[in-house]
């Protein structure tokens, strides 16, 4: 059975170091968290998944990614504001968790993606975050997806990306 069917995944042998030593090798700092705009919070943890809000590329100001996939903006900066949202996920979980070492599994990615009728390549914008996450947590972020097509998103911005992520249990120890 692969990884991408359920099976358990041992991300240390795959890709070694911590997530935490992965962030500085690629030269990313992790935004602190925003407070929500509305009456939600951006992650809730039930038990040993933890549940994450849509994430925004502009999460930390004012939007750089605007418009519409197939009119405004091309698949590349797409993927470029699609990473950028998992970024400030990233962020998130860290300040959810207090560290992305207790990541066991990224479960679960949704990818939306502002974009015209006859665009079709959600996909491709949302590897993106799927890739970023995969350079940070190794094997631990290979993930169900969806990359669905939506009319309008919050303020303007191209993508929105919410994840299901599995943690350590408070007695584990983390990875």
């Amino acid at each position: 059975m692969s990884a991408g069917e359920g099976a358990t995944v041992d991300s240390r042998a795959s890709h070694p170091g911590t997530a935490e030593a992965r962030l500085e090798q690629l030269g990313i700092e992790l935004p602190a968290v925003i407070p929500p705009v509305g009456r939600y919070v951006r992650a809730v943890r039930s038990g040993t998944l933890l549940f994450c809000s849509g994430h925004l590329p502009d999460s930390a100001g004012t939007p750089v990614h605007k418009g519409k996939l197939g009119r405004d903006l091309t698949t590349e900066q797409g993927y470029e504001a699609a990473r950028q949202a998992a970024v400030n996920l990233l962020g998130t979980i860290r300040a959810s968790l207090g560290s992305l070492d207790r990541v066991t599994r990224v479960v679960k990615l949704l990818g939306m993606v502002s974009s015209t009728e006859d665009f079709i390549e959600q996909p491709l914008v949302v590897n993106g975050a799927s890739d970023l996450l995969h350079e940070v947590l190794g094997e631990r972020a290979v993930h169900a997806r969806s990359a669905v097509g939506m009319a309008q998103l919050p303020r303007g911005n191209c993508v929105e990306i919410e994840a299901i992520i599995e943690v350590a249990a408070a007695t584990e120890e983390p990875i």
